[in-house]
């Protein structure tokens, strides 16, 4: 029986993606819940088939579609691993030396999807692992813990764990920022059979270590799993099965991972997280396989996240911690709409100035040198300097259908990655606000709570005092996010209108010359 979902948010398609457009409150049909990497397959009301994001609907009921054991909803980021059901192993696990099995193998997808890539040269979605951020809500009484309720109603906290100082800045509540901040360079693929993988060299050690798709798979795993509930963690570029060692792919799975990687560098939390250290500076086999197991049994994931934050500021006030939330979770929603639109725009224009325009230049050129062939069999011994020029204009033309169609590539993919990379961090801010949204709904309720002896009167006091530390690691990502949206606009808007001059200066220097060739009678 197919499952029957329903819209959260408005979706809009992008061209050539394969995706469908759904409106928030549409019921749809899910067609294929296995294609992995954030996203199924599902049909509207008008039959009309495509890829809609999993964190834009909720599921109405189980899925029962084709026997697939492998895949249901998720239970919950917090207190159980979500990733569990795609990692099972029927024979009770996988033992450490299997790490390096081959999972890059055709003959072992590992789940990925056999579709072949969109239109536009867009990256087939796939993954075994669902790479959305599901974080499941109870929003009644009965304390699940896959709600938030597991941290505001601990009992007791743990304690000696990394603290995560929030402080007061110029901006309001901000993470603590080290002095030098971690980078790293993804460099250097090997293509082979089984050590095909990518080399990386971190800023702060100098040493290159050497990780497959697969690790740095891992490492989204733990990362969302840890931080997911405060803090945004974009999935990783995505993975395609047909063609993996073409080099144009190669080179562009490598910028994007080189993008992920650089943005989990710029965040003062992850980049100082013991998993990520790790990640980037293991030194040998042994000293990855012990990290790796230790990062797999921490207990502080999910929303006990929140238990390692201490803000240096007063507690807040529930009805100011609401207010922060709905103002950031509209901006974040307008924000959305914004870089769909420039992406859908990019995307157009890209088609137009590799496919229609070069071609229209093309036309130009050619007709001024038929002109210019026309003259010159007039028999006219007066003809040369004209011909020779019309010749010389048709030849500009044409060669400005060429910077046309490679002007894309120096400019607006630039600018379309950075819009790209943006649209997948800002598609998880809906569950981020989500696990706020409920803890402000579970203090609401303390009075009631109270009234029927769920929780004591104190339990309620500690409620609000912890929303307030919830609230302030909210505040604290907003800031981090806004800081580095004007330094990634800037800078991307400086490189983008820099080439855009240097394009338009080539053309007028080559229309110039054209020009200089025509004599003034």
């Amino acid at each position: 029986m197919a499952q029957k979902a329903q819209v959260l948010y408005d979706f809009t398609a992008e061209p050539g993606n394969n995706e469908l457009t759904v409106k928030e409150g549409e019921t749809i049909t899910i067609t294929n819940p296995n294609i992995g990497g954030g996203w199924i397959e599902a049909q509207n009301s008008r039959g009309e088939i495509g890829l809609v994001p999993e964190d834009y609907i909720e599921v109405k009921q189980k899925i029962a579609v084709g026997q697939d054991k492998h895949f249901t909803s998720y239970t919950g980021l917090n207190g159980n691993d979500p990733w569990s059901v795609w990692n099972a192993d029927p024979s009770g696990g996988a033992d450490d030396d299997e790490w390096d099995d081959e999972w890059d193998d055709v003959k072992s997808t590992g789940g990925y999807a056999e579709s072949e890539t969109g239109e536009g040269g867009a990256m087939q979605r796939g993954g075994a692992h669902a790479t959305s951020m599901k974080i499941a809500l109870n929003k009644f009484p009965g304390f699940s813990k896959s709600g938030p309720e597991l941290y505001l109603l601990c009992k007791q906290l743990a304690k000696g764990k990394d603290r995560l100082p929030i402080y007061m800045g110029e901006v309001g509540p901000v993470w603590f920022y080290p002095e030098t901040q971690l980078d790293c360079v993804v460099a250097d693929p090997k293509k082979g059979s089984k050590m095909y993988g990518f080399q990386m060299v971190g800023f702060t050690t100098n040493r290159p270590v050497n990780h497959r798709y697969k690790h740095f798979d891992w490492l989204y795993e733990r990362l969302l799993d840890k931080f997911g509930s405060a803090i945004p963690i974009p999935s990783l570029p995505d993975k395609q099965v047909t063609g993996r060692f073409e080099e144009e792919f190669i080179k562009m799975r490598m910028e994007r991972l080189q993008g992920w990687m650089t943005r989990m560098c710029r965040h003062p939390v992850v980049s100082n997280s013991e998993v990520f250290q790790l990640f980037l500076s293991y030194k040998d086999e042994k000293d990855w396989k012990t990290g790796k197991r230790k990062a797999e049994k921490d207990e502080t994931v999910g929303v006990m996240i929140f238990s390692t934050i201490e803000p240096e500021a007063s507690d807040l006030d529930p009805v100011e911690v609401e207010q922060k939330c709905e103002q950031f979770s509209r901006f974040t929603k307008a924000m959305d709409d914004g870089v769909k639109e420039i992406l859908t725009v990019g995307h157009e224009h890209w088609k137009r100035c590799t496919g229609p325009l070069p071609k229209e230049y093309q036309r130009i050129g050619k007709a001024f040198q038929n002109l210019s062939s026309v003259f010159t069999s007039s028999g006219y011994q007066g003809e040369s300097t004209l011909t020779d020029a019309l010749t010389a204009a048709g030849k500009t033309y044409e060669e400005i259908a060429q910077l046309v169609a490679e002007q894309p590539r120096k400019d607006l993919h630039f600018l379309m990655e950075t819009n790209n990379e943006y649209k997948g961090l800002l598609g998880c801010f809906p569950d981020t606000i989500g696990v706020h949204k409920a803890a402000i709904d579970k203090v609401k309720e303390g009075d009631k709570l109270v009234a029927t002896s769920k929780i004591t009167p104190q339990e309620k006091v500690t409620m609000a005092k912890r929303l307030s530390t919830m609230s302030y690691a909210l505040q604290a990502e907003m800031n981090h996010f806004h800081s580095n949206r004007i330094y990634d606009y800037n800078r991307v808007m400086q490189l983008y209108l820099e080439e855009q001059v240097k394009f338009y200066e080539t053309i007028a220097e080559k229309l110039r010359q054209a020009h200089s060739q025509f004599t003034t009678m």
